[in-house]
């Protein structure tokens, strides 16, 4: 299932960056969707190539029944970025995995920055999988609206963030 979104925040590519890679800005979009940012960390300085690691312990109560009922009342969900150094006009990459542990489906997207003059669009693509047989494509479509809003709920949310500081 494919995982397309794009949005765009009025703050240069940096002051993003720092923010996707803040611990309490990370801490609040858990705790907004229900959850809690169980650990975080990142390796290497954000002004250059880095790995961030976030460990969420999110609810199950929006997911359909049927899905509920493999997964249980929370899940485990780690979301590792790997980004890029940022290219010459500060534009940057990073490559998100996210992974659901004791569920087999998964994440693999791709988020730009990318630098238009002193804003920053934000785009998203990638795609849901699961491993069940039979079953994998309609659980990996059930949770691909969910993926997909996690990912457009960082964006949002990083406006509001930022205007708040």
């Amino acid at each position: 299932m494919a995982l397309s979104a794009s949005t765009t925040l009025p703050y240069d590519v940096q002051t993003v960056t720092n923010t996707f890679a803040d611990e309490a800005f990370l801490k609040h979009i858990s705790e907004h969707v229900g959850g809690e940012l169980k650990s975080l960390t990142v390796d290497g300085d954000t002004t250059s190539a880095f790995t961030l690691t976030a460990v969420r312990a999110l609810p199950t109560k929006r997911l359909p029944d049927f899905a509920r009922k493999f997964v249980g009342e929370s899940l485990t969900v780690t979301q590792t970025e790997q980004w890029a150094a940022p290219a010459a006009d500060g534009s940057r990459e990073a490559k998100v995995s996210i992974t659901i542990a004791g569920v087999p489906v998964s994440a693999d997207a791709v988020q730009r920055l990318v630098a238009e003059g002193t804003s920053t669009r934000v785009d998203v693509e990638g795609s849901v999988s699961s491993s069940i047989p039979f079953m994998g494509s309609k659980i990996a479509d059930a949770a691909e609206p969910y993926i997909g809003k996690a990912l457009n709920i960082q964006a949002a949310q990083a406006k509001s963030w930022l205007e708040s500081r």
